[in-house]
């Protein structure tokens, strides 16, 4: 099964919620002007009540990579995900110490040579592009790009995922994995119950 990655978790109620159902990895939010951001003590509240086997995925935006490792081992994180304008050398400092998801926007002009750019990454994170956003936006991207970046990468795909669009997203992309926030909420930052499990059992579905 493509694994799932619900991110956005803002509360042990969701997060366990989450896991119950069957999720992969957890992403915990550090970017404070985003409305589902945590602070460090807040996500060690949740993380450190984790089941085994579930990931928790710290994601960060132009954070300096000495600060994130560090908060990284503080918080037992399985790994981290970017979604700022870090460079290369900086994907591969913290590739060094675990592993390390790229998000990277697919916008007008998008080459995807340029994912060449990440091979210290452990997998890259496609999104949909909004002009002032990291990630979070529900901007959906072209699926068919998805599937030839897997040419170049383990692809995780994200933006505008949905219980109800999943399936497709999934036969056309074939992705690693995918990963998804706003798609499982009717209230900003609090994740459904209802649309975690239709979701789920969505990709379950696909096999």
């Amino acid at each position: 099964m493509v694994r799932v990655k619900i991110c956005g978790i803002t509360s042990w109620a969701d997060a366990k919620m989450c896991v119950d159902a069957g999720a992969y990895a957890l992403g915990f939010n550090f970017f404070p002007p985003s409305p589902r951001s945590v602070t460090p003590s807040e996500a060690w509240e949740m993380i450190r009540k984790l089941p085994p086997y579930v990931a928790a995925i710290g994601v960060f935006v132009d954070w300096d990579p000495a600060a994130v490792s560090a908060l990284a081992r503080s918080l037992h994180l399985s790994g981290v995900q970017l979604h700022g304008n870090e460079p290369p050398s900086a994907v591969a400092a913290l590739a060094a110490q675990g592993p390390v998801v790229k998000a990277m926007a697919v916008k007008r002009g998008f080459k995807l040579e340029a994912l060449k750019r990440y091979r210290g990454a452990s997998a890259i994170l496609l999104e949909g592009f909004r002009r002032g956003f990291h990630g979070g936006a529900s901007a959906k991207l072209d699926w068919s790009v998805a599937r030839q970046a897997t040419k170049y990468a383990r692809i995780v795909l994200a933006g505008g995922l949905t219980p109800e669009n999943v399936v497709e997203a999934i036969e056309t992309a074939r992705p690693y994995a995918v990963d998804v926030a706003t798609g499982l909420e009717v209230k900003l930052a609090k994740k459904d119950q209802g649309l975690v499990r239709a979701f789920m059992s969505a990709v379950e579905s696909v096999g």
